[in-house]
């Protein structure tokens, strides 16, 4: 009898949730003792069980300590099913890694066990590998291909230099991962050699041999400009000029306590994060998205999203020299201002 796991990853979810460890790898190792592949296991209860902890979290139906114990176990559960499954290696070598400054390490972690599954001699490398080191990596082991897994847009800048030195030794780049885009389109924008949207189709992709985009593509000749390097040199001064803004114009008015403002300045962290990364690969949808995004959040906290539009708006007066900046700015603005309006006509319903 085949196991039902949508049953299996809701016990999953229940058990990660309140951070009991033994209970969720006796699930994982169980479900595979009876017959399920641990291809399934991971794909198919712990991936989709992580990707229900960071809906809970968004939706602040779970805290931060919470989201953090379930991951904790979850990356216990993936470890438990490597110890557990270990197929002799069949096909080439493969170095798994994170891309600088990238810490999201499960989904790369789960892409690496589904291509050891699948036969690869996998070198995982973890979370945030700088690219020289990575580089000294490839000297010593000769890999047949990098998998380069990236969760956040804001890494995509340290990806790309990532990308480019592994391919200047001669090692193809798989790309995998949310931070490329939900199309690859920012894998291809940076010139890697393939792009995958899942551990599977990674699995399939380095099966049917690299690359798959065009050997001419030169799309990232023309990234970056002197307002983006502007704006990552000057990050933290801009934001703290921002910030005093903020502080003498409205703070003395009693709309914001100190511990808001506090919560502002982290939440305009990212966004100036995500501004850069919008500058640096010209889509001003990867910013407007992510000011939703961080709405929509700060709504789910009873937080006034109004906030949003008052940073962005400080921020875009900060910014006297940087028009394209500005221009996505003022989109970022837009955005806030219609998430803000749509819970209006919500909480008015």
């Amino acid at each position: 009898m085949t196991p039902d796991l949508e049953a299996a990853t809701e016990r999953y979810l229940e058990l990660i949730g309140r951070a009991d460890e033994y209970g969720a790898v006796d699930l994982v190792v169980g479900l595979i003792d009876g017959g399920v592949p641990a291809e399934d296991v991971l794909l198919r209860v712990i991936a989709p069980g992580q990707r229900r902890v960071g809906e809970l979290w968004a939706s602040n139906e779970w805290s931060v300590a919470r989201e953090h114990g379930a991951t904790a176990v979850s990356e216990r559960a993936v470890a438990a099913v490597s110890g557990h499954v270990r197929p002799a290696p069949t096909r080439g070598r493969v170095a798994v890694a994170c891309a600088d400054g990238e810490y999201h390490a499960l989904p790369t972690r789960i892409m690496a066990e589904v291509l050891r599954l699948r036969g690869w001699d996998v070198d995982f490398l973890g979370a945030s590998v700088p690219g020289p080191h990575l580089i000294t990596h490839l000297h010593q082991t000769g890999p047949d291909v990098v998998a380069l897994g990236c969760t956040l847009p804001t890494r995509l800048p340290r990806a790309h230099a990532t990308i480019a030195a592994c391919q200047a030794v001669g090692i193809p780049v798989l790309a995998g991962g949310a931070g490329f885009g939900a199309d690859g389109r920012y894998a291809r924008l940076l010139g890697a050699d393939a792009w995958a949207p899942t551990a599977d189709a990674a699995a399939d992709r380095l099966a049917a041999g690299l690359p798959s985009f065009p050997a001419a593509y030169n799309g990232a000749a023309h990234l970056g400009d002197e307002e983006y390097t502007y704006l990552t040199r000057h990050r933290a001064e801009l934001l703290s000029r921002v910030m005093d803004t903020l502080r003498e114009s409205y703070a003395p008015m009693g709309g914001y306590s100190a511990r808001q403002l506090e919560h502002t300045g982290e939440d305009l962290g990212h966004l100036a994060d995500f501004l850069i990364a919008a500058m640096y690969v010209h889509d001003a949808s990867l910013f407007t998205d992510f000011v939703t995004w961080t709405c929509r959040v700060l709504v789910a906290r009873n937080v006034p999203a109004e906030s949003v539009v008052l940073g962005l708006g400080v921020f875009h007066d900060v910014l006297t020299d940087c028009p394209r900046a500005r221009a996505l700015l003022t989109e970022g603005v837009t955005a806030a201002r219609t998430c803000c309006a749509v819970r209006r006509t919500e909480t008015s319903g």
